[in-house]
């Protein structure tokens, strides 16, 4: 046994230093380690690690006519990364050029080069949801290159020959060896760790951006949140300058050279125009690629990336340097990222704006269908008071003219319940005079909830359809109970009544617009208006039971964020 030998083997692992630092920086190492490997990876492997043993070889210490030498850790390393069969066909690599050189360990070299391949690719198996650990490694290496010695032991002849190059070499080749393929998964693993850290750095400050730009992007892409946008981004990351624009012109620019790129120039960088029209990141590595007009502008290169909404491209977001050729890949991957984020957003905030169009629409539908006929019947009923209660339908009047004064509002901001009930009030009010004594109308309010926000016109069309469709086909009339209460965080309005109440078979069709007798039309769309603007779980809730009566439930929470939607906006500069 010569122990020299084994530190002339341990200065040979620097070879497996370097292949093991030019795996960690190729594209292939996440596949590698995350187990999706494609079939070009694994022939690159086999290819890569076989060449590697081959060095290994001729890299070896010639003793008795064999070698001394590093083989194994290619190979080894082959399997603990690809499994059994990227093993195998490296250690078949390596193995067919050891034995096409001859000597009389030739063929139990080669054999044993396949051998351990397969070996290390059995222990892969073992963890098929992480790699391989170095200390497990190092015990395959040791398992790896005794099973080379017994192998060289049974089939190399001379016998005496074989035993005593196994004296000499077997333990400095089985420790170092093994030590070289722990080496070697311990820097792989070490940098995919690594990647992986800056990968979770780089997500971590994509997000943290996209949350602090989420309440200015929600407006979508204009001058204003472009510039708030893009002041957020460049006091979040090391940049030279940054740029929002459109697709015509610069919505915004912080940073190095905001004295001469102003918002609303047109955009005159070819990687911005090619990145609008291809839809695809463009690099602008020179100052002569980003164009600036101005002579003295110190930006040299940019990283573009699309902005985009479903698959139009509506915009770009520019992060510049003040160096030419200095976008790292840092810099590409924040810039994919932040553009992705980026796009998400403005795609909810036109789902948003037209959410708030559509609950207007349905407004104006709404409103379109109470006028007539309650109008009809309203001035029926004054004009019967005339002569005989000229005051009473002079106070009808005025309940009247309230009642369409605020069916005029064009807005759909929420009000205080108060103003809310006082149009319930007023239809009330006509109703009443209608029917007299065959509609009794209980209010239960508690005045604690008077002050919290509503969207208009929810509780006029809920109460219409219990006068119309619960009391009015009965010939008695009935009762109608309207009961606000405060429910934590939120305030609960319920409207009863007993009257014919609603069929087992139309319970799931009264949210239909339109169906049947038109019940259904209030009851939809200020279903969908809650839900619109709340959320599902703000649905309308509807119990009834046949010939007892109907109880509809309405939800609103005490805080919520609403944001005015004028019908004169441009939708393109509110959403890109």
């Amino acid at each position: 046994m010569d122990w020299s030998m084994g530190l002339h083997l341990a200065e040979r692992l620097s070879m497996v230093a370097t292949a093991a630092f030019i795996l960690s920086r190729t594209p292939a190492l996440g596949r590698i380690l995350s187990r999706q490997l494609t079939n070009r990876d694994r022939l690159l492997l086999v290819l890569v690690l076989g060449g590697m043993g081959i060095v290994g070889t001729y890299a070896g210490i010639p003793i008795h006519g064999a070698l001394a030498n590093s083989r194994v850790v290619g190979v080894m390393v082959a399997g603990l990364l690809g499994g059994p069969f990227v093993g195998a066909g490296a250690g078949l690599i390596a193995g067919t050029h050891r034995y096409l050189m001859g000597g009389f360990t030739a063929f139990a070299c080669g054999l044993a080069a396949v051998a351990e391949g397969t070996l290390g690719g059995l222990v892969q198996q073992c963890y098929r949801r992480s790699p391989v650990p170095w200390p497990m490694a190092f015990a395959a290496g040791l398992v790896g290159e005794t099973m080379q010695m017994v192998i060289i032991l049974l089939t190399a002849r001379p016998f005496t020959e074989a035993w005593a190059l196994v004296q000499i070499i077997g333990p400095p080749m089985i420790i170092v060896n093994s030590i070289g393929v722990a080496i070697f998964m311990f820097i792989v693993k070490t940098a995919a760790e690594q990647q992986d850290h800056i990968a979770a750095c780089q997500a971590q400050r994509a997000l943290d951006i996209a949350n602090q730009t989420l309440p200015f992007l929600r407006h979508g892409l204009n001058r204003e949140s472009a510039e708030e946008a893009a002041r957020i981004i460049f006091n979040s990351i090391k940049v030279a300058a940054v740029a929002i624009t459109d697709r015509q012109e610069i919505l915004a620019h912080v940073g190095m050279g905001s004295d001469h790129h102003h918002p609303g120039m047109p955009i005159m960088t070819s990687a911005t125009l090619q990145a609008i029209a291809t839809g695809e990141l463009q690099l602008a590595r020179s100052r002569g690629e980003i164009g600036c007009r101005e002579k003295d502008c110190r930006l040299a290169s940019a990283v573009v990336v699309p902005l985009k909404r479903r698959e139009a491209t509506i915009g770009t977001l520019k992060l510049y340097h003040e160096r030419e050729n200095s976008i790292t890949t840092v810099d590409l991957e924040l810039a994919r990222g932040l553009a992705h984020l980026f796009s998400t957003q403005l795609e909810l905030a036109e789902v948003e704006y037209q959410a708030q169009l559509r609950s207007q629409a349905e407004l104006k539908v709404l409103q379109a269908q109470i006028h007539p006929h309650f109008l009809f019947n309203a001035l029926n009923t004054i004009s019967s008071l005339i002569r005989t209660r000229p005051e009473k339908a002079r106070e009808l009047l005025a309940k009247l003219a309230s009642f369409f004064r605020y069916s005029l509002r064009r807005d759909d901001n929420p009000i205080p319940l108060a103003e809310e009930l006082a149009h319930v009030d007023s239809y009330l009010a006509i109703e009443e005079a209608r029917f007299g004594n065959k509609l009794e109308v209980i209010r239960q309010v508690d005045p604690a909830t008077l002050a919290f926000p509503v969207p208009a016109f929810t509780l006029q069309p809920v109460v219409e359809n219990a006068i119309k469709h619960g009391l009015q086909p009965r010939t008695q009339g009935g009762r109608v109970i309207l009961n606000a209460s405060d429910r934590g965080a939120d305030v609960e309005v319920r409207v009863t009544d007993d009257g014919v109440g609603i069929a087992p078979e139309e319970m799931n069709k009264i949210f239909l617009p339109g169906y049947g007798r038109g019940h259904g039309l209030g009851l939809s769309i200020v279903n969908e208006r809650l839900k619109a603007l709340y959320g599902p779980e703000y649905a309308v809730r509807v119990k009834s039971v046949p010939g007892q009566g109907t109880e509809v439930v309405l939800r609103f929470p005490k805080k919520v964020e609403h944001r005015e939607v004028k019908e004169e906006d441009d939708l393109y500069r509110r959403c890109g």
